[in-house]
């Protein structure tokens, strides 16, 4: 487990970076918690940038899956682009909706899961290798810096592992 704390969006992008850097990643599932507002998808962005997607990034919050294409990903051979999939689970209300929108065979393709709500998933969600809990830092004074963050990263797996070890570099 890792303990840290992000006192600006900048920090936030150095530690989307370090994570786009693990060569684990590219094949990976994250759990993003943290409540509305947390930081989860700001965090998404910033690792979508790092790991080399371009044009508009949405929330997937209404459209529950936003796929992405990380076309000059260093991670992967030249010429193949590495598969990114963010899920928003927040109004995932209907179990039929796994199979209905083929979620289960995007989880078992290759490439990387971001999961913001996995909880509202459970028991259709496979293993998750990393968890990344995020909350705003309530001991934060700081007006300059109120978007201040603490974060906890769980490994959950070996690819968890590689990943956590990215992190505390």
């Amino acid at each position: 487990m890792w303990h840290g704390r992000w006192p600006h969006e900048e920090a936030t992008q150095a530690f989307a970076q370090r994570l786009a850097a693990c060569p684990a990643v590219a094949h990976a599932t994250l759990a993003l918690q943290g409540d509305l507002g947390a930081g989860k998808t700001t965090f998404v962005r910033h690792l979508l940038r790092a790991l080399g997607v371009r044009g508009r990034i949405k929330s997937p919050t209404y459209a529950v899956v936003e796929p992405h294409s990380a076309i000059d990903c260093p991670l992967m051979p030249p010429g193949e682009a590495l598969s990114i999939w963010h899920f928003d689970f927040y109004r995932f209300t209907d179990p039929r909706e796994w199979e209905d929108a083929g979620f289960r065979e995007l989880f078992g393709s290759p490439g990387l899961k971001l999961v913001e709500w996995p909880e509202r998933a459970a028991g259709f969600m496979p293993a998750i290798d990393l968890t990344l809990d995020i909350d705003p830092d309530p001991m934060n004074t700081d007006p300059e810096h109120d978007g201040a963050r603490l974060v906890r990263a769980t490994a959950h797996s070996p690819a968890g592992q590689r990943l956590l070890e990215a992190i505390a570099g």
